[in-house]
Order: structure tokens, then sequence, then C-alpha cells
């Protein structure tokens, strides 16, 4: 059955454009030209992900996707004016499945929305690790409770922050790939893509950074990511 797509932002020259790129591929669509409206049209379309716009008035992109985000797991694909707003829509608790900053191609779009939509498809959660705690120096990660912890302090971390930390500490001598990352968090909630990896890594050295955790996360330039010593400073 074909998707549907709500599409929100309230210029309605990039709304027609997405919507006809959008239909074109063959995707259901609906639209809302701000964040009140787009929040009815949630709850009277049942969309299967939507494309937001951060800056909108009335009610900002942010604060849609945040009340969405309370009532359940409904991928976004945020339209951004400014690169440099990404890190921080990534870094907060209500997250972003995938982004693109304007001006940008329908066609981009178009393949972004097919690839969240490819990873949200329903499938059996890959990740399956024992849910023993995870130590290695002064990292400890609690699997059950979601909880990570440098030299016995609590680090508070977004649910795809734990998780990437999770995957690499389940193999701390491996060289994880974007790619192989985002294959160990399939699974309900994790709509993310390649793009969006090395800034939830961002996200977690700078917190660790905060506590002195400045080598929890080694990066290997052209392959991946693994985690580090985690000896702090």
């Amino acid at each position: 059955m074909p998707r549907t797509i709500l599409v929100v932002d309230d210029d309605p020259h990039i709304r027609q454009l997405l919507l006809f790129a959008l239909d074109k591929a063959g995707l259901d669509t609906a639209e809302a030209e701000d964040g009140e409206a787009a929040l009815a049209a949630v709850e009277r379309v049942r969309p299967d992900l939507v494309v937001l716009d951060i800056n909108m008035p009335r009610m900002d992109g942010l604060e849609v996707c945040r009340r969405l985000r309370a009532g359940g797991d409904l991928p976004v694909l945020f339209l951004s004016s400014r690169d440099d707003e990404i890190d921080r829509v990534l870094g907060i608790e209500l997250g972003a499945d995938d982004y693109v900053v304007k001006p940008f191609s329908p066609r981009e779009v178009v393949a972004r929305v097919q690839a969240v939509l490819r990873r949200t498809a329903p499938r059996p959660p890959a990740v399956q690790d024992a849910a023993q705690p995870l130590r290695h120096g002064r990292l400890l990660l609690d699997p059950d409770g979601w909880r990570a912890e440098w030299a016995g302090a609590e680090v508070p971390l977004t649910v795809t922050e734990f998780s990437v930390l999770r995957t690499l500490a389940s193999m701390p001598g491996r060289v994880w790939s974007r790619d192989q990352i985002i294959d160990r968090l399939h699974g309900p909630g994790f709509a993310i893509t390649d793009r969006t990896i090395d800034s939830h890594v961002r996200n977690l050295r700078a917190k660790f950074a905060n506590v002195g955790g400045v080598d929890v996360v080694e990066t290997r330039p052209g392959v991946g990511y693994r985690l580090g010593a985690c000896a702090g400073r």
C-alpha cells in the first residue's frame, strides 16, 4: 500500500514542489501550512512520515516534533534553512530521523523520505544483546536502565545516542561503519540515516568531554567509529 507523507511548511511554493515530487514517486501526500494545522492533520490523516519545516510562525517545527514524539515514534524529516541548526536539532531528546538544508533538490528529499521509510518498515529488532552492564575503562552502560555513567556519574543521553554507544561497546575492538551502526539499530524508534550518525557521535563526544571522557569514541577515517580507551583525562 502507498505510504502517506505529510508536508508541513509555511511557504506554499515549497509545499507544492514537494507534493508534486512525492506524488510522482508514488507516495500519497497531505499538506499543512503551520504547526497547529500539522498536528490536526496527523490526527486526521495518520501519515507514515512528516516532512517538517523548522522555522514556522506560531508553532515552530521543533515544538511540533516534540509533541509528536510525546505521542509516538512517527518519523520526521526536518527542513532547515541553516546548516548550523542541525546539531542542535539532533542533540535534543525528540531527535530527528533525517534532515535536508534549504535550498534543496526535490529528488533529494524524495530519496531521503524513501530511505527513512525503508528503515522504519516493521521488522524484528536486530539488537538482541544480553542485558548485562557493559564496562570499559571509566564507562558503564546499563542496557536495562538505558543509563550511561562515567566514573560513577550519570551522563544523560538520548535513546539514539545510548544505542549508538551501546553498539560500539558491544565489541570494543571492532571498527563499525556508519551503515553497520544503523543496521544494529533497526527496530522501533530507530529511523536514522547515515548522515545523522556523525552528528550523534559529535553529541556523544561533547557530553562525555564535559565530565572528562575525552576518549570515548575514536574515528577511523574512511571507515567509521569504534569505542575509545575510555581512560579519560
